[in-house]
């Protein structure tokens, strides 16, 4: 449980509310506590997802990092799978036979003493970027390959398109994983990206497209104008949103 401090917010207090926002990846577990802005209090904590994945083990280190962090009323959680209503059915980077239908919002419930929401981590990331104006497309790139579609600010939810096929008998996760880059390299790997925005602007015909992630960073070459890089702590702010103006399904 979170240490309480005098100076803490409280559930009463909606307009000073802080989240512990959670993102869970194949490669590392992040938190950070935001204010009711969305701004962080505190530097963003990474431990490295254990392996194998189970939920034993993952919620443990949520457990362990959780106590670590500054007083916070309500936890948002990034899942790298579909989740609906909070019940997780798929993880594709942390173990399927794991995570299908596994009740992880209860179980971080229990572990924190707070009211918790979880939502697939792309989507969680896009909600903290995006304009809420018009089509967005969000996308991460990490150990696996995250999207989230978006219409004047209303999700549309679990959107696997990492797991759609797209070359060579490969699908995008396939060819935009980190491992595909780490086999590749940097230049390769980014003449992909490219070719995949190519690719989809004229599908989905979107107004922005954001892209995130722990490899956005190693995209080299020229973006169009609608397309924006952005941080993993800026996409945590998403946990915010999913307290606030964020439609769950």
């Amino acid at each position: 449980m979170p240490p309480e401090t005098e100076t803490s917010p409280t559930t009463t207090d909606r307009s000073a509310a802080r989240t512990l926002a959670i993102d869970i990846g194949g490669t590392g577990v992040k938190m950070i506590v935001l204010d009711a802005d969305a701004k962080p209090v505190n530097e963003r904590a990474r431990t490295l997802t254990p392996k194998p994945a189970t939920p034993d083990a993952l919620l443990s280190v949520i457990q362990t990092m959780a106590a670590e962090q500054p007083a916070f009323d309500r936890v948002a959680v990034g899942f790298p799978g579909i989740v609906k209503r909070g019940v997780t059915y798929s993880a594709p980077n942390l173990g399927n036979d794991f995570w299908i239908k596994f009740p992880l919002q209860d179980h971080v419930e229990a572990i924190v003493n707070r009211p918790v929401r979880v939502m697939n981590d792309a989507d969680l990331q896009g909600y903290g970027v995006i304009a809420g104006v018009g089509v967005e497309l969000a996308l991460t790139l990490g150990t696996g390959f995250g999207a989230g579609l978006y219409v004047d600010g209303r999700l549309v939810p679990n959107l696997e398109l990492g797991h759609h096929p797209w070359k060579k008998e490969k699908t995008y996760e396939e060819r935009l994983c980190d491992a595909e880059l780490q086999e590749i390299g940097k230049k390769r790997w980014s003449a992909r990206v490219l070719e995949m925005i190519t690719l989809l602007e004229p599908i989905f015909n979107y107004d922005a497209l954001y892209i995130g992630g722990g490899n956005a960073e190693h995209i080299k070459g020229d973006l169009p104008a609608n397309v924006k890089i952005f941080t993993n702590v800026e996409g945590m702010a998403g946990g915010v949103k999913l307290w606030t103006t964020a439609k769950l399904v």
